[in-house]
């Protein structure tokens, strides 16, 4: 789904320049350059997540295969075993930062608004009820 859709930004040098511009900010200040290179690193995973969730949102549903994707896209390894659409979800809200509570009971009083997948988890609670 991603592959067809954009061709990936190289993920090294995005993150660099990301990681820059952040201690650019800072004005340097010494200490805080693995900081700014983990922030930079989960920016661009939940970047990605959202060009996903945008796609989805025009080409209709997620796949097992497009989530493999978007996890190896992201950065996330040994997940070809994985079958699950919830728990690839969860391993990619991990990567992300976030909690893993895509279709889980907590998403019923989710206050996590930053999350990408919110608004796909709200849809299916709505069809289950």
């Amino acid at each position: 789904m991603l592959n067809h859709a954009v061709k990936p930004v190289n993920r090294q040098l995005w993150i660099s320049k990301a990681a820059y511009y952040k201690a650019l900010s800072r004005k340097f200040e010494p200490g805080k350059e693995l900081t700014d290179w983990l922030e930079a690193e989960i920016d661009y995973s939940n970047m990605l997540v959202a060009l996903y969730i945008s796609i989805l949102e025009e080409d209709g549903p997620m796949t097992v295969l497009s989530l493999q994707e978007l996890a190896a896209f992201i950065g996330i390894k040994d997940l070809e075993d994985v079958r699950s659409e919830i728990e690839l979800v969860w391993a990619i809200q991990n990567a992300t930062d976030h909690s893993p509570c895509f279709r889980s009971d907590i998403n019923m009083t989710c206050e996590d608004l930053a999350c990408n997948w919110r608004t796909e988890c709200r849809k299916l609670i709505s069809a289950w009820f």
